[in-house]
């Protein structure tokens, strides 16, 4: 990798939820670490709202910018977008870093705008070149991969998540709060009501991903799912079909149409595997299928296939994973 000139400050935006930063926050910064060494310069972390922002500083950021603003209390993608404009200018970044969750993906095109910047989402590893600036991203909804080449003076990255990791890289940090100007056209569009997922852990953060389709016959069933997710951990999910039928909530549609998953770990559970709904999970490490039906498309992207009864097998799965858990307490 070439390092042709030295970068001003890499910006990250981290994202945090009721001041609680999310884990894709922490890989933002390691990511933004990791470029930072790559062109000799140093990595700035602006948090909206966040609570207890020392702790950025132990995935490699030395400066955060701390914006405290009731009015940007629920994500309005126009403020948030003119609010980090505002912090990189001031900081004079060359690289802003966002992630590719729901929320980044709606900020980051008015925030490419505002900063007059070339903006590549799904992007899964350092620079391959700084000099031409270049990053390798997923496209085709993850059939295939892409290599960029930046040709603007700003450069707005959006980070799939669980591609780089978290990876701890202590830094001696120091915070400055930062208050952008913003006015009547930052705000629009009204937020009149947020419904928020009730699970213990959500899709969007969780490494482990508990799935269900219409194999599972009906809402009471559900059961299972939950119990199983509850002992790995995970989130629970379910294919459009289900959400469709009022059996789950909207929020856990996962697919195409619905919330991407990128997890480390992806169980379906009587899920056929239609296209639209692998185009929203292929981006997962391991795909785990349990169906009775040996033809189910989702078998050809699976890495591990159970042809089974879900109510024979995940009972016993269930058990075994318990037996697991005690023995290895």
């Amino acid at each position: 990798m070439t390092k042709n000139k030295i970068f001003m400050s890499i910006l990250v935006y981290t994202e945090s939820e009721e001041g609680t930063f999310k884990k894709i926050a922490f890989e933002a910064v390691s990511y933004a670490k990791g470029i930072a060494d790559m062109l000799g310069t140093s990595v700035t972390a602006i948090s909206i709202n966040g609570n207890d922002t020392d702790q950025l500083g132990n995935y490699g950021a030395s400066k955060v910018l701390q914006i405290s603003n009731d009015q940007l209390k629920d994500f309005n993608a126009q403020a948030y977008a003119d609010a980090i404009s505002q912090a990189a200018k001031n900081e004079d970044a060359q690289v802003v870093i966002v992630t590719s969750s729901a929320n980044s993906k709606y900020l980051a095109p008015l925030l490419a705008v505002n900063l007059e910047a070339g903006y590549v989402p799904n992007v899964m590893d350092l620079p391959t070149n700084a000099s031409p600036f270049k990053v390798k991203s997923n496209v085709f909804s993850n059939k295939a991969f892409a290599t960029t080449e930046f040709t603007t003076d700003v450069k707005l990255i959006g980070l799939a998540k669980n591609t780089y990791g978290v990876k701890e890289n202590e830094t001696a940090i120091t915070a400055e709060d930062f208050s952008p100007t913003l006015d009547e056209s930052d705000f629009n569009t009204k937020i009149t009501s947020v419904d928020k997922a009730t699970d213990k852990v959500t899709i969007a953060d969780a490494d482990i991903v508990v799935s269900g389709g219409r194999g599972l016959k009906g809402p009471e069933n559900w059961g299972m799912i939950e119990e199983l997710a509850d002992i790995l951990g995970a989130a629970t999910a379910c294919s459009k079909p289900v959400s469709d039928l009022g059996w789950r909530p909207h929020s856990e549609h996962v697919g195409q149409t619905g919330k991407p998953v990128s997890s480390n770990l992806y169980i379906a559970i009587g899920i056929s595997g239609a296209i639209q709904h692998l185009a929203g999970v292929n981006s997962s490490k391991v795909k785990v299928v349990i169906n009775n039906d040996p033809e189910a498309p989702f078998f050809k992207s699976a890495d591990y296939g159970i042809v089974g009864d879900a109510f024979e097998v995940v009972p016993q799965l269930i058990e075994k994973l318990k037996e697991f858990k005690s023995n290895n307490a």
